[in-house]
């Protein structure tokens, strides 16, 4: 639990893939708040957190389940508001003496909600709304007290509340960017329902955090994985601000990061920022303990584990940091960690994540873990970072290795750094880069038969990915033109030997990821 002075929202998680986008888009609006799961929510956690308000995430469980989630009963007695979300809504029916039912008339996707009474959720809003749905079960009775605001065709129930209790439901989901007019229906039951003066700001997140970690590493030695990405560059500014020259970044080259990225990301740090910084080359060392393996989960641990092997070996030589640094977001521990009993699922691991092993002998510190990337990027900004790390694309941890499906080479890993410097080079002759969340290209462990200079070829596939994305939790294709994708693809096959097909991938999240492994 953040130690803030701001108002405090709490999120009481049922499950949901999708409960870090309420936090999101309440922060968006200024708003602190926090996530936690409903089986560590209970009369005296809600007395210490003091929320001016509280959200009932969705869940993949049924109400009508035995020994399914329930909100604790201290949450109707605080004298706060609730808005229960899905699952929310309907645990918040049952406990408060309405009834749900399992329906075959169920709801998945788009769907238009129709507004049928006036009330301050809906403040601002047309009488029909698009909004998002996924669920089986519905409200068929509502507790005392209640009434409809709300209806869709297959859920008659679909928004309800009572206004003097200041407890509301809906089916919906106003969190996910498809319900339209999401953010302003939550914005309504913050600031105009709840009050909130919206004042929780990256100003103040910075400071908050710098002081949060001068507490938590005191006189101690702190070293810090820096990979050049967004977020290991936001994070080791911003710890460097609290603890100056305690903190060691290490730039491990694993053999498999992009084209020129070491030189450039080591010699924009040395240039910009007056910080202790190691370079290791452990290109060899990954690459041989990775040799036959071919299960992305496996790749993952491997890369886990031995970067902590390298930055114990670097804490040592530089007289036993305590600490480790990491620039863990919360989409990274959302789709990697599900909370102890909880009904959530991985969804995969992340390397800083879910792959470190337990024998690690130092302490984690992570001042990003609780910021989606947007937010992040903010926070460079309010630090000063240059643009070259602020604007930069995501790149993951494991680098290129979750971009070479099925077993890791040099060979492969060298056509797929050639073909993708290829692609972002076009990407920024075209003026897009800025437009794309994430783009990158990927050699699959297939090939195919082409004809080059009337020869018959037998060589690899290598497909395209570029997505559009606020937070990283979902994301769409980016729509280019069928000029870029075949002048890209030209350039590809023409430049690169080892490549004669090119594939693009128009897969959203969900669901699909936006990495392939």
């Amino acid at each position: 639990m953040t130690d803030t002075q701001h108002e405090q929202l709490l999120i009481i998680d049922f499950g949901s893939q999708v409960t870090k986008l309420i936090a999101r888009r309440v922060r968006e609006s200024g708003v602190y708040s926090e996530v936690h799961p409903f089986n560590r929510v209970d009369k005296a956690m809600l007395e210490a957190f003091n929320p001016k308000a509280i959200i009932l995430s969705g869940g993949p469980n049924s109400v009508t389940g035995v020994g399914t989630p329930r909100a604790d009963n201290h949450v109707w007695e605080m004298g706060v508001p609730v808005l229960g979300i899905c699952y929310g809504q309907q645990t918040m029916c049952e406990q408060l003496g309405g009834s749900v039912e399992s329906s075959d008339d169920k709801e998945f996707g788009r769907a238009d909600l129709e507004i049928v009474a006036d009330n301050e959720l809906f403040e601002g809003l047309d009488k029909t709304e698009r909004v998002w749905m996924s669920h089986g079960d519905r409200v068929n009775a509502m507790p005392q007290g209640f009434e409809i605001i709300g209806k869709s065709n297959h859920a008659p129930f679909a928004a309800i509340a009572n206004s003097e209790c200041k407890f509301y439901g809906v089916q919906f989901h106003p969190e996910v960017v498809h319900t339209i007019n999401g953010a302003k229906i939550l914005r309504n039951f913050t600031h105009e329902i709840a009050d909130f003066k919206g004042d929780w700001t990256m100003a103040a997140f910075k400071g908050e955090m710098i002081a949060a970690i001068k507490d938590q590493v005191g006189e101690g030695k702190v070293i810090c994985g820096l990979s050049g990405g967004v977020d290991s560059s936001v994070a080791a500014v911003l710890i460097h601000e609290a603890i100056g020259d305690q903190l060691t970044c290490v730039y491990v080259d694993t053999g498999m990061m992009r084209k020129g990225e070491s030189d450039q990301v080591v010699s924009l740090f040395k240039e910009h920022y007056d910080m202790n910084l190691i370079h290791v080359d452990a290109g060899d060392e990954f690459l041989g303990l990775l040799e036959g393996v071919s299960d992305p989960e496996r790749k993952r641990k491997i890369i886990g584990g031995t970067f902590i092997d390298i930055f114990e070996r670097e804490a040592r030589k530089v007289g036993g940091a305590k600490f480790l640094a990491q620039g863990t977001l919360y989409p990274d521990v959302i789709e990697s960690v599900s909370f102890d009993g909880g009904p959530s699922v991985t969804i995969k691991s992340h390397h800083n994540v879910g792959g470190l092993p337990d024998r690690m002998d130092m302490e984690l510190v992570e001042p990003l873990r609780e910021l989606f990337k947007d937010e992040v990027r903010a926070l460079g900004q309010e630090l000063g970072l240059h643009k070259d790390f602020v604007e930069r694309h995501p790149f993951p941890g494991p680098g290129l290795a979750i971009r070479c499906p099925g077993v890791i080479t040099k060979d492969r890993l060298d056509i797929l750094r050639e073909a993708d410097a290829i692609y972002l080079d076009q990407i920024k002759k075209h003026n897009l880069y800025n437009d794309i969340w994430q783009a990158f290209a990927v050699i699959l462990p297939v090939q195919t038969v082409g004809v080059m200079g009337d020869e018959r070829t037998y060589e690899n596939v290598l497909a395209l990915r570029a997505v559009t994305s606020t937070d990283g939790m979902t994301a769409d294709y980016y729509p280019y033109s069928h000029e870029f994708l075949g002048e890209t693809a030209t350039r590809i096959i023409n430049e690169v030997r080892g490549v004669n097909r090119v594939v693009y991938d128009v897969t959203s999240k969900p669901p699909g990821t936006i990495e392939w492994e």
